[in-house]
């Protein structure tokens, strides 16, 4: 009796285990991409075009809220993401450091960071941008930074 238990047993227990590895997130996430949320935040590629805007008006708003003398710009991107709303948010921690531009030039883009120690300052930066393409509009929603 015990013996004709056993196969009906042991097919049953594969099925749960088959059924368990068919639904769980875990397993499902490795075999192919999970379904993405609507309104949900998502990683993005830092070199896309409006990416690389969102920077652009993140580095100058911090420029512009600064007091330094010098001009700060991206070292790094640690992290990007974007949430379409009525509009598109891009969320960004940015490794921030110190050129050796002073806020009288305005090429932004080719300065070099500062060497000397005494002069090196870098910021961790987390910024929270608002876009509106199609209105052309742009806002720094959120902005915090601490030394790196």
């Amino acid at each position: 009796m015990a013996r004709s238990l056993g196969v009906p047993l042991l097919l049953l227990a594969a099925l749960v285990v088959a059924l368990a590895l068919a639904v769980s997130p875990a397993a499902g996430a490795r075999t192919r991409q999970s379904p993405r949320l609507l309104g949900g935040l998502e990683d993005v590629d830092v070199q896309e075009e409006d990416v690389q805007r969102a920077l652009g008006f993140a580095e100058s708003e911090y420029n512009k809220g600064s007091n330094d003398m010098y001009h700060s710009r991206a070292l790094q991107v640690v992290r990007a993401r974007r949430q379409i709303v009525a509009g598109v948010k891009y969320y960004l921690d940015v490794l921030i450091g110190r050129t050796t531009c002073t806020k009288t030039q305005t090429n932004l883009a080719n300065c070099p960071f500062h060497d000397q120690p005494d002069l090196q300052r870098k910021m961790l930066c987390s910024f929270e941008i608002y876009s509106v393409p199609w209105l052309n509009k742009i806002s720094l929603l959120k902005s915090n930074c601490q030394n790196a």
